[in-house]
């Protein structure tokens, strides 16, 4: 029976390892380097796990993937969210979908994830090893030798499922393969501006941002935080800009639309305001969904006194303010990534696998799953589920050599 070496021990390497028959899993060996295993899947989601998106069609699926979208078709024609869905709750963990479409366990904790998948490996007979870091890959005569512990180790299949991992990208050099260099994915935008500045945790149901002088443009909840921009406005922003942002150094201007109305619309809502409440005063009443923290900053901003009411408004104050409120201009002076949760774009170049069976088209018998590729998607579940369809082509692959 072939030995089988599973390198990694995030979502994909124990998603594989728990889908092996244990006639194969008996002859496999996990190793990661950490203590303890799995800590993606344990903090994601606020730490209850969002294992998935509530999006069924591969077509649709594909576009949530800023990198990987034409690949990862047919990957999810094998394996999609509604399978993912039907594996877990056939092994006791029920799901549920949210408002958002996103999917999590009904426990509403990662470690009904983490625990499922201890359970499957039990079954399935892999070995794990905690705490063994690869030092070293070389393929040899149609086999793989690792060094691992300062020892040399024989496999006839390998799969490399480290995530973003610069030193396992280095022996997947090593092989021949071609890395795409490494960028962040998910990231917030860091913003100095005095309109925002004691604005922490003020938020807006949805907005429009986009990056000026640039075709980049993405809309949702949107947060500010006590470092500049967050939400998954912001998120989506950063994943499909990654390359564009990394390339600007992370220093643009983006705009940003707070009503998702136009300007000239908001004019005319504000001239009304002044002719139909001309005694309310302007600080005190709000007239839209968002905090009124908010609404008196860009007040003050365009120079507008507390002790105004909507009569006192003259149309350059106006148009100044509906302009703030539909095209609001913020310099971007860095990013803050999410120390365990950040994504990377980059990793090993789509060209050099065969996506029916995630396998390298350089060494057959060397397959790759999740952040090591160069795959990354917004926010969502949509990560997890590329892992997730990837680990499951592999222990099929795996599953068939059993006689």
């Amino acid at each position: 029976m072939n030995k089988i070496a599973i390198i990694g021990g995030g979502a994909s390497a124990f998603f594989i390892a728990a889908n092996l028959h244990p006639k194969i899993g008996e002859n496999t060996h996990l190793y990661e380097q950490a203590t303890s295993p799995l800590q993606k899947v344990r903090i994601s989601g606020g730490g209850r796990c969002n294992v998935t998106h509530a999006c069924f069609d591969p077509r649709e699926l594909v576009e949530f993937y800023p990198r990987g979208k034409k690949e990862l078709l047919g990957v999810f024609h094998q394996f999609q969210p509604g399978d993912t869905m039907e594996w877990f709750e056939s092994r006791n963990v029920p799901l549920k979908i949210e408002d958002d479409n996103r999917i999590f366990p009904q426990s509403n904790t990662s470690l009904s994830i983490i625990e499922c998948f201890l359970k499957e490996i039990e079954k399935s007979k892999v070995n794990i090893h905690l705490n063994h870091g690869i030092q070293g890959i070389r393929a040899e005569n149609n086999q793989f030798i690792l060094r691992i512990q300062n020892k040399e180790e024989v496999f006839d299949k390998i799969v490399i499922a480290t995530g973003s991992s610069p030193k396992a990208w280095k022996m997947i050099r090593s092989l021949g393969h071609t890395i795409v260099s490494p960028v962040p994915s998910l990231f917030t935008f860091n913003c100095k501006d005095h309109r925002i500045k004691e604005l922490m945790g003020v938020s807006f149901a949805n907005a429009s941002v986009e990056v000026v002088d640039s075709d980049l443009a993405a809309e949702g909840p949107l947060l500010i935080t006590h470092w500049g921009f967050s939400g998954p406005a912001i998120l989506r922003l950063s994943a499909w800009g990654a390359l564009a942002l990394s390339e600007k150094k992370y220093q643009f201007n983006i705009k940003i639309n707070f009503v998702e109305q136009p300007e000239e619309q908001i004019i005319d809502f504000l001239k009304k305001l002044r002719q139909q409440q001309p005694k309310k005063n302007c600080f005190s009443n709000n007239p839209f969904s968002f905090p009124k923290r908010f609404w008196q900053s860009l007040l003050i901003s365009v120079g507008i006194k507390e002790k105004l009411n909507f009569a006192d408004l003259r149309n350059p104050q106006i148009e100044q303010l509906a302009k703030e409120l539909t095209a609001g201009e913020y310099t971007i002076e860095g990013k803050s990534t999410f120390k365990d949760e950040f994504v990377t774009a980059g990793g090993v170049d789509l060209r050099e696998i065969n996506f029916k069976k995630m396998e390298s088209k350089l060494h057959p018998n060397l397959f790759f799953a999740g952040e090591v590729l160069n795959i990354d998607a917004i926010t969502g579940g949509f990560n997890f589920q590329a892992c997730w369809s990837e680990g499951f082509i592999i222990a099929s692959e795996l599953n068939k050599s059993i006689k």
